[in-house]
């Protein structure tokens, strides 16, 4: 390192104009390796901080001009104390960096991922008192290290940089196939990063190691007037002593690797898990970090772009047209004659999409996305599976999104998916990897990268009848946001319903199937208002139902009150999702001849047999 270099007197965002920038190495390994300790280091910054400042030292005479504060593992849930001995303990962090820095190195505020189950806001708010700390501290930087996503730590980035000038680095984590552990591409993790204006620098660490970090950036475009970096960890683990440690003895690999990454128009270099200060000296001594920082940006030349396929269900509807959609579930069993019958009945009768749902309130049914797939193949009718986020990781769900792909299935309704009912939960659990806005921004990962030119098309649901309703109207904006395209409501029955979602389509243009479900008696209609959420059956709606009536004239109420919900919201809404009680779906026909004349079209509506199911929760 040159001797006459000072931070007093080149800032760091001046430095990195015209150099590129060695960070440090790993803390955590080679501290567990130095000292013979499994122990987290953090806890070194206050029972033996002379350890931590020795490590520190060691990055800095290897060649590293950033180094970061020994505080990656420094919050409440990992150092299980409270939020007064996190910032104590991050703030002798500080004191030691300094110490060891002696103005020869930047130094940056590490913050790691905060996990513990609690809500997201209380996460969002440590990471905001983290970030505090290194504030008043007067850090050079703050770096977020190995995240899965941006959501949780924007609002503290917002609260970095309306409090100070404090240059901000963002860095993921993704594995070799380039995903992080929130199913977001790497592709998409660094656009969304360099897209906002608090970050002044992003890129990847930990993870992957140098090999399989080079094949992740060099598939991207990395021309960007922000800057780019690559911390990546010198391999992988192995189990020893039941313990995780890295063997690798590549320091010479490693440095090639970056050099190669580097050659990509990487601005900050440097090293993660099972790198030591003898790979960061030999990065220093390879690479010449002399440069002038290159802002031009790429394009595609028009003989790049291909035409993209919509495979909207939608697509073909007329102007002024409602769009039709009429749910039917899966079996319990493997016999699905009725089923297809029903599929082979509607094929002929205008309808645009039949639905399928993924297993409602918990219950097994048939694979939604291999009943569609066969009903597709069979009938050629439009297919729409549900695709709810309780049984299944990102990795099960990308797999499922590939197949669905490849056999045609390219519609789909995403829910966060209703809960394992409580007497299962000893032997069947859930998996809420993420809720369905972050399944579609899954989505939107794969549109942009296996789908481009036949990109997936989603929609999600809407429950109008949650108590607050300016929360309901944030999450179809977050799902719009996400990429959906069209919404289906939880059944309407009364005027307030009708309210209610025309509030929200005035509040967020939305594109908005009502859903209609006949009741059939007295008896359905009183299950429905007792036994299942998120439906709004009223007393003055079960009132309409004679406990003596019929077959025919409790199907008859049930008609006539989907007429009026469609007379009251055909002037706003764009369609009508259709589901039936015990399998009554020849009612269909009595629905829309009523009002098919008023939407000049027609249509040739036959017997058909439908199931019975409530919303998936939103």
């Amino acid at each position: 390192m040159d001797v006459q270099f000072s931070t007093d007197s080149v800032g760091l965002r001046e430095y990195l104009l015209h150099n590129r920038l060695i960070c440090d190495g790993a803390m955590g390994t080679y501290y567990s390796v130095k000292y013979d300790k499994q122990s987290i280091p953090e806890l070194d910054n206050t029972a033996c901080p002379e350890n931590i400042k020795e490590i520190h030292k060691e990055y800095i005479q290897a060649g590293a001009r950033l180094i970061r504060t020994n505080t990656f593992a420094s919050n409440t849930s990992i150092l299980n104390c409270k939020m007064d001995e996190v910032i104590d303990n991050i703030s002798h962090a500080c004191d030691i960096a300094k110490e060891a820095a002696s103005n020869k190195a930047y130094i940056a505020g590490d913050i790691g991922p905060v996990c513990y189950d609690n809500n997201s806001q209380d996460i969002i708010d440590e990471y905001i008192k983290i970030a505090d700390v290194f504030i008043r501290n007067k850090v050079d930087a703050i770096i977020f290290e190995t995240f899965p996503a941006l959501d949780d730590i924007l609002p503290a980035i917002h609260h970095i940089k309306n409090n100070s000038d404090i240059f901000v680095i963002v860095q993921f984590a993704v594995n070799q196939f380039g995903y992080s552990n929130a199913g977001r591409s790497a592709r998409r993790l660094l656009q969304d990063a360099l897209g906002e204006s608090g970050i002044d620098a992003a890129g990847f660490n930990c993870g992957v190691g140098p090999g399989h970090m080079y094949t992740i950036l060099s598939q991207m475009d990395l021309c960007t007037d922000k800057y780019i970096t690559s911390l990546p960890n010198s391999g992988y683990p192995q189990n020893v002593g039941n313990r995780m440690m890295f063997l690798n003895n590549n320091k010479d690999y490693f440095a090639d690797k970056i050099c190669d990454i580097a050659g990509l128009g990487v601005d900050i270099i440097g090293g993660c898990c099972g790198t030591t200060p003898e790979y960061i000296k030999n990065i220093s001594q390879t690479i010449d970090t002399a440069r002038e920082k290159q802002n031009s940006v790429t394009g595609m030349t028009e003989s790049d772009i291909k035409p993209v396929i919509n495979n909207a269900f939608y697509k073909d509807k007329k102007s002024g047209q409602k769009l039709i959609a009429v749910e039917l579930a899966p079996p319990f069993g493997s016999d699905d004659n009725k089923l297809m019958e029903a599929a082979h009945s509607l094929k002929k009768s205008g309808v645009d999409v039949l639905t399928f749902p993924d297993s409602p309130s918990g219950r097994t049914r048939a694979d939604a996305i291999l009943m569609a797939e066969k009903v597709e193949r069979e009938t050629g009718i439009c297919v729409m599976p549900h695709l709810c986020c309780r049984d299944k990781n990102a990795i099960a769900i990308r797999s499922q999104l590939l197949g669905a792909h490849i056999n045609n299935i390219n519609n789909f309704l995403v829910v966060t998916g209703d809960p394992i009912p409580s007497v299962m939960r000893q032997s069947v659990k859930s998996v809420f990897n993420f809720d369905s806005v972050g399944l579609m921004k899954i989505i939107a990962d794969m549109n942009e990268e296996q789908f481009k030119e036949s990109p997936l098309v989603y929609g999600g649901a809407i429950n109008h009848t949650r108590k607050n309703l300016d929360v309901e109207i944030n999450r179809v904006k977050k799902k719009m946001a996400a990429g959906a395209t069209f919404f289906f409501t939880q059944p309407a029955f009364t005027g307030i319903d009708v309210d209610r979602i025309r509030h929200i389509k005035n509040e967020t243009g939305a594109t908005i199937l009502c859903g209609i479900m006949p009741l059939v008696s007295y008896k359905n209609a009183l299950f429905m208002k007792n036994e299942m959420t998120g439906i709004n059956i009223t007393d003055e709606v079960i009132a309409r139902y004679d406990k003596e009536a019929d077959k025919k004239q409790g199907e008859a109420v049930g008609i006539q009150i989907a007429k009026e919900i469609i007379d009251l919201t055909k002037d706003f809404v764009d369609g009508y999702y259709f589901s039936f009680p015990f399998n009554r779906v020849y009612m269909l026909e009595s629905i829309l001849n009523w009002d098919l004349l008023k939407w000049g079209c027609s249509w040739e509506v036959a017997d058909c047999i439908g199931n019975f199911k409530t919303m998936d929760e939103c």
